[in-house]
């Protein structure tokens, strides 16, 4: 009876280590990014003698690593190219860093990530196109970084999307014309950046749309009608661009600084209400 015991619990201490073990070459990813980011100097360090199920902010499911969530920890300098080789990952938090340098075009090694934080940092450079491959991807926030160059073009064939935030950038170019295949999305938030262009009346694809903010861009153009078919819109802000024209009431109420645009000469006015809608 004892040795089926003993044989018991070695079995199950066998099947928890086996759990428990990453591959050599995923371990090996993050060590190298705790090294590449002061390891030393993060909130919550890991000890790189103990198993990695033991290192903050890292899950592991069937020798994969699946999460990693270092959001908040100071971590400092630029990712390493052997970070992309953690091809399991399904979501990656890193926001609210000291992050640099740019996201490699080694990224689309990543194709089973669902959701990719890596806001308020210092990241710079441009947001590489291999980013596209990443079709799993369901939540992409890159805001607050120092981020330059244009959004890329096949953006839209990450069709699985829901939010898209890279606000408070140095993004400039038009919007993809890509862009408006995202039927799916449910926030959009591209405020505070230099992006130029027109909105084109594709914008009623985005009929999930709840949170939509261009505010302080160069837009121009008229504001498209269908932007008030939208129903699931909540949140609008339209407000700091140059558009021209004139908007319903309906969508003038929406904007949260009721359609304030800025002329060529930097100085601020209200776009017209149509006098349709002002007969209403």
């Amino acid at each position: 009876m004892k040795i089926v015991f003993t044989l018991s619990l070695l079995f199950a201490f066998s099947l928890n280590v086996l759990a428990d073990a990453v591959s050599d070459k995923e371990k090996e990813a993050l060590i190298k990014l705790y090294h590449a980011t002061n390891g030393l100097q993060w909130k919550n360090k890991w000890d790189l003698s103990l198993s990695v199920s033991t290192w903050y902010g890292v899950k592991a499911e069937n020798g994969k690593v699946v999460a990693l969530n270092l959001a908040d920890n100071n971590l400092q300098g630029e990712l390493p190219e052997a970070f992309y080789d953690l091809i399991n990952l399904e979501s990656l938090n890193l926001e609210k860093n000291k992050i640099e340098g740019g996201l490699s075009s080694s990224i689309f090694n990543l194709k089973e990530l669902e959701a990719l934080n890596i806001a308020d940092n210092k990241l710079s450079g441009t947001i590489p196109s291999s980013i596209c491959q990443l079709t799993k991807l369901k939540d992409l926030e890159l805001f607050m970084n120092k981020i330059s160059g244009e959004l890329p073009l096949e953006i839209g064939k990450l069709n699985q999307l829901e939010i898209l935030a890279v606000c408070h950038n140095e993004i400039n170019g038009k919007l993809p014309v890509s862009i408006y295949k995202i039927a799916g999305l449910k926030v959009l938030l591209l405020n505070n950046n230099k992006l130029s262009g027109n909105l084109t009346n594709e914008i009623i694809n985005w009929s999930a749309l709840e949170n939509f903010s261009l505010f302080d861009n160069e837009f121009s153009g008229a504001i498209p009608q269908e932007i008030e078919k939208l129903g699931s819109l909540e949140e609008l802000n339209l407000s700091y661009n140059k558009f021209t024209g004139e908007v319903s009431k309906k969508t003038a109420l929406l904007d949260a600084l009721n359609m304030t645009m800025m002329d060529e000469n930097g100085n601020p006015f209200l776009l017209e209400i149509n006098q349709e809608n002002k007969l209403q």
